[in-house]
């Protein structure tokens, strides 16, 4: 056909007047015929569908108003889905028992109703012969007894849905059957509607009130277009059935039920109905598709996208910003505070560096430099550094905690994308379960799919237990009265690509060893907890959007033992994650943010392994280890928090390593000994969870799982280790415990108050091989009656004391050097051990003794600071000051050279790193340089430079 002869909009107005099988007919003249058949979509094609009286919309009842992308293609489907019962009629007609009587094969159409060829259902199926159709008039057709199909037939309404009433139940023991366009009731004498235990059955466009639907392996059924009504759909062992477009109101108990294991045993229409299951599209997310169904996030909440790599600080002030008496920029005048404490008030610095180049120099000042090298902040993030938090700055997340697609997590997990295209047992697919008690329930090894489905206004969406398994993708799970999916006794699956919000408890419940694979679901608004996993329960969870929930985001409890990798927890009311009463877990590359209490909350016996985190702008504390929690915090960035970057109690043995703790408000690590109202921040579960659906919450604790993780090494002591705690609004450590702790290989640098404030500390307190420098008061201060052991430190440039103490202390091999204060202060009350230090202070005194202070002074080495006076400070006649064998060095000459030398300069942190921040191999080093002036006050100095080098 030449397309010029006509236009081509007449040629669509006249096919748009043929009938189905004349538009078959023209497709198939050409291949300009054919495109112009197809171009008909929106037309004939959606004229055609639409005036079908066996199917509904293609997108009912889920999204009514949206068309579908093509009408042709639905067509298509349907048509083909409504011939699936007749598949097996060669075999029936070529089996040697009809051969024998010679029937002849063209179906018959038999009308039942009043005025018609007959009466009754029953009398119509007597007379009936293979595959014949019987069309039921408009009316109510009543069945006094049971119908039992013997034979291949379609029962069809004539007329729109809802003009024929069927009351009866009927038991089909033929091979297939399909029933269509018809309203359901049960007879009076059973609530069974339909019952097959070996056969396909085929429903099409019907309504089901009030009655039972029971199905039994190795029987079949397809079901599409269909209402149930307080009805409860029964599958037991089926191999394969096919729930589609259909709507679940209203029902008292269950909607469906998928019971007992996929019979091995599979009848004629398995075969068939796979085939057209994955040839229909939609079964799994692509690229393209791979989007939640549409909800409009944005005008609830603003969640990120999946693919987002940058944090967005909001507000118009930094969250930690320090605090009120933090030093102004251009002062330069030394304070004298509390207990003596000085503090020199000198122009911030990027790096917390000092460099009192700009003060002024007389003629007669002895000039000379000291260089060495402090330990700045270690790179976080894939080896970036962090800055201070302002209003609009982002973060660039590494690749290990940016969120994947979908389609990219199946694509990377293999055995998760085998699990996602498995059908087995039972598929419900884009259904509408509403206003009901329950949704699916699936048991004792049940297996069921669920896809693009809605659950909305139920007690519980989804419940999967006895070793059943349940897949479930891209369903929108709402508004229930209890948990959305609830899994318990070895349940199990795949839960991914859902969107689970406003429930009013837990968006996924997990129990009793349970082990889901949890995968970029979003689970937000609930009315407590997004997830919860407790009694022992297991499952990954992994590269979820987790957020604006009234309880934890995750909550872990009762032996709970999941996976929590790469995930997005933010904007929740309480904790990020909170792990109580016993609860474990790997928790891993989450980015936790935003959260009003603690980033993760850990207590009540909770030991979890937390490694890799990044946790960070939340508005209280960022890891919060109350009464008796345990755990290990390995490898986490824990970043601008309002509050402290960890809150943890000593009593409780917390092993906090090689973490990166910057940019808090309060302290970076603050470590406490028992509960107090002061100290103590909100706990990250809330109110308490009730768990009533199975009894008490205490019985989980009699599931006890023997295993132990190799992880998780035994320690007798708090250990805070390696860390890197750096601009933190208030003191890099913060100590108030009566318990023995531990602090080695940490860089503390530039606080916004002290390095490290011991406040109590009755038992000892062991502070070896740290960096404390550039802190904006004293590096250390310890307070009366504190017992505190400083052993090869490196404590430098910071703005008041090195090392200022009222406690018992002992000092052993330190390196004390330009501090703006004194090197080390001893106050009345104190007992303090000071051996085998090198000792400088910048323009204070390397060492002073005030009042009745008891002090043993041995072996130092004390350099000279910026004047003759500077070296030791005695105020008053202290015969409990004892001094032995130390060794005071002052500038002669030009040519004087010191290194520090047997050892190097401390800290020794090279072989001390440990976990993931030892394999950052470009540590920062900040090579200060602080040039110190000195007065000249006799014949005792020359007046000439020398430059002491300390190495």
């Amino acid at each position: 056909m030449e397309a010029g002869i006509l236009p081509l909009e007449l040629w669509r107005m006249i096919l748009a007047y043929l009938p189905l099988p004349d538009l078959g007919r023209c497709s198939l003249v050409c291949r300009a015929w054919y495109e112009l058949i197809l171009s008909l979509d929106r037309t004939r094609w959606r004229q055609l569908y639409l005036g079908y009286t066996e199917c509904r919309h293609p997108n009912w009842p889920n999204q009514p108003d949206v068309e579908p992308e093509s009408w042709r293609e639905a067509f298509k489907q349907h048509y083909l889905a409504s011939k699936m019962w007749t598949k097996n009629a060669a075999i029936l007609e070529t089996s040697v028992c009809f051969s024998l009587f010679r029937r002849r094969r063209t179906r018959r159409t038999l009308s039942v109703g009043p005025g018609h060829e007959f009466h009754s259902l029953g009398s119509a199926l007597a007379m009936s012969s293979l595959f014949d159709r019987i069309l039921l008039f408009p009316g109510l057709h009543e069945e006094q007894g049971e119908i039992i199909l013997k034979v291949p037939v379609e029962i069809v309404g004539h007329g729109k849905l809802g003009e024929v009433a069927l009351l009866a139940s009927i038991d089909q023991q033929c091979s297939t059957t399909r029933l269509c366009n018809l309203v359901f009731m049960p007879a009076w004498f059973s609530p069974f509607m339909f019952k097959t235990t070996s056969g396909h059955v085929q429903f099409d466009n019907c309504n089901f009130e009030n009655g039972h639907i029971q199905v039994h392996g190795p029987g079949t059924c397809q079901v599409k277009f269909c209402t149930f009504k307080n009805t409860h759909v029964f599958l037991h062992n089926v191999p394969l059935c096919v729930l589609e477009n259909c709507e679940f109101v209203g029902s008292e108990n269950n909607s469906v039920t998928v019971e007992g294991h996929p019979s091995s045993e599979n009848n004629w229409a398995y075969t068939h109905l796979l085939g057209l299951i994955r040839s229909s599209p939609g079964v799994l997310p692509t690229e393209d598709s791979d989007s939640l169904m549409s909800l409009d996030l944005e005008s609830r909440d603003q969640a990120w996208s999946p693919r987002t790599c940058g944090i967005v600080i909001e507000g118009s002030q930094s969250p930690t910003s320090p605090a009120t008496g933090s030093p102004k920029a251009g002062s330069q005048e030394a304070e004298v505070g509390s207990d003596g404490e000085r503090v020199a008030r000198t122009p911030d610095s990027s790096d917390g560096g000092l460099s009192p180049s700009g003060e002024d120099e007389d003629e007669d000042q002895l000039t000379y430099r000291l260089s060495y090298q402090v330990q700045g902040p270690r790179p976080v993030l894939g080896g970036s550094f962090l800055g201070p938090p302002l209003p609009g700055a982002s973060i660039q997340l590494p690749s290990c905690l940016v969120l994947n697609s979908l389609h990219q997590e199946l694509q990377k997990d293999r055995e998760a994308m085998a699990l996602a295209s498995s059908v087995q047992g039972c598929l419900i697919r884009k259904c509408l379960f509403r206003d009901g008690k329950g949704g699916v329930f699936v048991c004792s090894y049940g297996r069921a799919k669920m896809e693009g489905n809605i659950f909305r206004n139920l007690t519980y969406a989804v419940r999967c237990i006895h070793n059943s398994k349940i897949i479930m993708l891209r369903n929108h799970i709402h508004h229930c009265r209890a948990s959305g999916i609830f899994l318990r006794l070895e349940g199990g699956g795949l839960i991914a690509g859902n969107n689970i919000y406003d429930n009013a408890e837990a968006g996924v419940d997990i129990r009793k060893k349970s082990n889901p694979l949890i995968l970029c679901n979003q689970i937000h608004h609930g009315l407590r907890s997004g997830i919860v996993v407790l009694g022992n329960g297991k499952g990954i969870i992994r590269n979820n959007q987790i957020f604006s929930n009234k309880e934890a985001g995750i909550y872990i409890l009762y032996h709970g033992n999941p996976v929590v990798s790469r995930n997005h927890i933010f904007k929740g009311s309480a904790a990020g994650i909170a792990v109580n009463e016993n609860g474990r877990g790997l928790i891993t590359e989450n980015v936790i943010r935003e959260n009003q209490w603690g980033g993760v909350d850990i207590r009540r016996g909770g030991v979890p392994i937390l490694r890799s985190n990044l946790i960070c702008f939340g508005y209280s504390d960022g890891v919060v280890v109350g009464d008796e929690g345990k755990g290990l915090l390995e490898g986490n960035t824990i970043y601008a928090n309002k509050g402290c970057g960890v809150w943890m109690m000593s009593s409780s043995l917390p092993h906090v390593t090689s973490n990166h703790v910057s940019y808090n408000g309060l302290y970076g690590v603050a470590v406490f000994s028992q509960k107090d109202g002061s100290g103590e921040s909100p706990g990250g579960h809330g109110a308490q969870e009730n768990f009533g659906e199975d009894g008490d919450a205490t019985l989980w604790e009699t599931e006890l799982e023997k295993d132990d993780d190799l992880l998780r090494r035994p320690i007798t002591a708090a250990l805070v280790e390696s860390n890197t705690v750096n601009h933190n609004g208030a003191s890099g450590l913060y100590v108030q415990s009566s318990e023995v702790l531990h602090v080695i290989t940490n860089v503390i640098h530039a606080n916004g108050d002290r390095g490290i404030t011991v406040a109590q500390s009755s038992q000892l307190t062991r502070v070896a091989n740290n960096s404390i420098s550039c802190n904006h008061q004293s590096g250390v201060k310890v307070e009366a009656q504190c017992k505190v052991e400083f052993r090869g430190n490196g404590i430098y440039d910071n703005r008041g004391h090195g090392i200022i103490t009222k406690g018992d202390s002992t000092v052993i091999e330190n390196d004390i050097i330009g501090n703006r204060g004194s090197g080390l202060q001893l106050l009345p009350t104190s007992d303090t051990k000071v051996i085998k230090n090198r000792i400088h202070s910048f323009r204070a005194y390397g060492i002073a003794v005030q009042g009745r202070a008891k002090a043993l002074l041995q072996e130092n080495t004390v350099f000279q600071g910026k004047t003759n006076k500077t070296i030791f400070q005695q105020i008053s006649n202290n015969q409990e000051c004892i001094m032995q064998n130390n060794k005071f060095l002052v500038f002669k000459k030009k040519s004087d050279t010191w290194r520090l030398a047997n050892p190097p300069a401390r800290p020794h942190l090279e072989n001390s790193l440990r976990g993931p921040s030892a394999a950052h191999s470009g540590q920062k080093v900040t090579a200060m340089a602080t040039r110190i002036t000195a007065h000249v006050e006799g014949g005792y100095h020359s007046k000439r430079s020398i430059f002491c080098t300390i190495l």
